[in-house]
């Protein structure tokens, strides 16, 4: 009976040596303390202000701040809690943060005088900013209104050089430098006003391109281009410009690569772009380089005629001839008569049609004889 009394005796040193070692661990848990003191917006002792936090498990507690503005929360679990200062007059509280551990007293003050001064501060320096933002898109619209006005009239001189007698085509010319002289200074100005990754900078870059472009400076207008691409590579246009520009400096791997990517970014605009490809090769005198992408082009835009009215100009640099007896006997490219054909099907009375008219005739001084004859036969409604 002895022993037995001795182990239930044990046994109760034991359940009480748990006990005193369990609890402490679980109140831990609950002991963690917010407090700090509040100025108001003079510096004073900010009194009777209420106070509240929520905790992550979204708990609410709230108390009022004493005489002397200073507050506290106690009993509180290990975690982040938002602190809300309930500000008399606002319909929204301050807001603030702070992460509790167990057994550690965290302290939070808030000094509304040095907040307010803060926040003028940073709004004044908001103010600064966007007073200096709205000078320099001023500015910017400015300049580039200035240079678009150029741009135009480097397009409208360009346009009277391509019809002048030789004996005008040296002032026009010089005329033409000028004017993209002009413009290509406006938008350096415009490059000047722009503030750090400005949305506008590409758009800058393109138009400092075409006006280089207008006058033939291919190579300062590719960089231009280019520049608007690292920018902004997702734009097809800065990519069917760029192509342009290539291919008239022969640089024809590149143009393609160029038109390549603007028809990848804009698929219905595919036909556009090969097609302006080609009108570049042709007007470089690179003719025969320009059948395949008139041919992509025809085959996704079927129904436009100037696509066919180039697509047979530019057979006619594949074209082969040899020699049979003292006379040279030409073979025209397959499809050379019917893109021909197909132009003047498709604009009977327009410019491309009145062209293919006269690219057939010549085929026919060339080789007398060949079929030229042309459906004109109107398609049923």
């Amino acid at each position: 009976m002895m022993r037995f009394h001795k182990s239930l005796v044990l046994a109760a040193i034991v359940a009480a040596a748990l006990v005193c070692i369990v609890t402490p661990r679980a109140a831990a848990q609950m002991d963690g303390i917010i407090q700090g003191h509040i100025l108001d917006v003079a510096g004073n002792p900010w009194a009777n202000l209420g106070i509240e936090i929520v905790s992550e498990q979204g708990t609410k507690q709230d108390t009022k701040t004493d005489k002397d503005g200073n507050y506290m929360f106690r009993n509180l679990r290990s975690g982040i809690y938002e602190i809300h200062v309930l500000l008399p007059s606002q319909a929204q509280p301050y807001l603030d943060r702070c992460q509790v551990r167990g057994g550690i007293e965290v302290k939070k003050d808030f000094n509304f005088k040095e907040l307010a001064a803060k926040e003028r501060a940073e709004n004044q320096e908001v103010a600064k900013k966007n007073e200096e933002a709205k000078k320099s898109l001023e500015g910017l619209k400015a300049h580039v209104a200035a240079g678009d006005q150029f741009v135009a009239q480097e397009k409208q001189t360009k346009a009277e050089l391509g019809k002048a007698p030789a004996a005008e085509r040296d002032a026009l010319k010089q005329k033409l430098a000028d004017q993209s002289n002009q413009a290509v200074a406006e938008y350096l100005e415009a490059q000047k006003t722009l503030i750090e990754k400005d949305p506008n900078a590409a758009l800058v870059w393109v138009k400092l391109g075409e006006a280089y472009d207008n006058a033939g400076r291919n190579e300062e207008a590719a960089n231009a281009y280019q520049q608007a691409i690292n920018l902004k590579p997702d734009v097809a246009g800065y990519h069917n410009n760029l192509g342009n520009v290539l291919a008239r400096e022969g640089k024809i791997d590149e143009a393609k690569a160029a038109y390549t990517k603007s028809v990848e970014l804009d698929p219905p605009n595919a036909a556009t772009a090969w097609r302006n490809l080609a009108i570049s090769l042709y007007n470089a005198n690179r003719g025969g380089d320009a059948v395949e992408p008139l041919q992509k082009s025809a085959e996704l835009e079927p129904k436009n005629a100037q696509t066919w009215y180039l697509l047979g100009a530019c057979l006619i640099y594949k074209m082969t001839t040899k020699k049979v007896g003292d006379k040279e006997e030409i073979t025209f490219a397959p499809g050379t008569i019917e893109a021909y054909q197909k132009a003047i099907e498709l604009d009977p009375n327009g410019p491309y049609g009145a062209e293919a008219k006269k690219g057939l005739e010549q085929l026919q001084l060339m080789a007398p004889g060949i079929d030229m004859k042309v459906n004109t036969k109107k398609k049923k409604s």
